[in-house]
């Protein structure tokens, strides 16, 4: 009978390996049930309240109407996108890309993602950022850019009356008759050859100098003042320097007197020696800084100058003086000028300048193409 019991006992609960056991006899110590509103016998459950969608307001809740900072910034992003709008209607490529339409655009992305950190601005704020990625200076600006390129209206393309100005062939507030009139670059090159000899022909008689030519001549063109070229150009001559260096003070002042006699000869002014504080118009300060003092007997730098007034020709006779440097940085600018020209370090040099002259191959040119420039400059 035992056995019997047994297998019909086990017949109910088989295959309930794995699950949870029965829980003890009173059950397990400190449960409760679950309290809720009585229901008689038959009487069907009460009906649950669905849950609110997220965000909803719930029942007797009253609703919050968005921030003023909200609608701010909701008007700050269309305006913005307004005036961009109207920049670009206007074709004004450049100012969409200037200075101050980016610090604007940065102003208003700034308002619109401190609205994103408040509850009540948030849904405002969430659409002028719509309006903010949409209307920018990079993508207005972009389309700008492609459709005034397009059609050839931006601020760079010059009108015609400013491409004519550009051509002139003389230089703005001077008077072309002038360079006319003047010595022309062939003229001047062939002086300063002439001048050059002289000097060096006269110094090496006196003291026995030896001379080095110093880089190439350079002709460059000028500007006519109206954004182009003109067809004048500034020419300046190869230099000559020294071999030896000059730093005796009384040997200094007798190769300056045999330089001075030879430029008056060659129809010039005397010399004008802009280091010297006797003659030198520049403030004692100034020329500390520009010949390492105000006193010629401790300066690092002579320079003396000369022209030819109404002709272009200017001359420039420096000497480089290393033993008077106080510190060190005037041979730090000779080694690199050395680096740069090849020219000694110390001793005398010779250079000549002439600006705004002429080339005799293009005077005719010059002639003609000022015939379509009258009443200029």
């Amino acid at each position: 009978m035992v056995m019997d019991r047994e297998k019909q006992r086990q017949r109910y609960i088989a295959g309930t390996e794995g699950a949870p056991p029965v829980p003890p006899p009173g059950g397990y110590r400190g449960a409760r049930r679950q309290q809720g509103p009585a229901v008689a016998p038959g009487a069907p459950y009460p009906a649950v309240p669905p849950a609110s969608p997220a965000g909803a307001t719930a029942p007797g809740e009253e609703k919050r109407p968005a921030s003023a900072f909200g609608w701010v910034t909701l008007g700050v992003a269309a305006l913005f996108a307004v005036i961009l709008l109207g920049t670009f209607l206007a074709g004004a490529t450049d100012a969409l890309y200037g200075i101050t339409m980016i610090a604007l655009q940065l102003a208003v992305l700034g308002v619109v993602i401190a609205s994103l950190f408040s509850a009540r601005a948030r849904m405002l704020g969430g659409i002028a950022l719509i309006i903010t990625l949409f209307f920018n200076v990079a993508t207005v600006g972009g389309i700008s850019a492609l459709r005034t390129s397009a059609a050839g209206t931006y601020d760079g393309v010059k009108s015609d009356a400013q491409k004519h100005e550009e051509a002139y062939p003389g230089i703005k507030g001077t008077d072309p008759q002038d360079a006319l009139n003047q010595q022309s670059l062939e003229e001047v090159r062939a002086s300063a050859d002439s001048l050059f000899t002289d000097i060096r022909t006269a110094l090496t008689e006196e003291f026995g100098y030896e001379w080095v030519q110093v880089g190439d001549e350079d002709i460059r063109p000028e500007r006519n003042g109206y954004g182009g070229e003109s067809m004048l150009s500034e020419y300046t001559t190869a230099s000559w320097a020294t071999t030896e260096p000059i730093q005796d003070y009384d040997r200094k002042t007798a190769v300056m007197g045999v330089i001075q006699n030879v430029v008056i000869q060659h129809g010039m002014y005397g010399l004008y020696a802009f280091n010297d504080p006797s003659t030198s118009s520049i403030d004692p300060s100034m020329m500390a800084k520009l010949y390492g003092s105000d006193d010629p007997r401790t300066q690092h730098t002579w320079e003396s100058y000369s022209e030819n007034y109404p002709e272009p020709l200017r001359f420039y006779a420096d000497i480089y003086d290393l033993s008077n440097d106080q510190d060190g940085s005037f041979l730090t600018t000779r080694q690199a000028q050395n680096a740069r020209t090849g020219e000694p370090l110390e001793g005398l040099q010779l250079t000549v300048i002439a600006s705004g002259v002429l080339s005799d191959a293009d005077r005719d040119a010059f002639v003609k193409k000022l015939e379509e420039y009258p009443g200029f400059p």
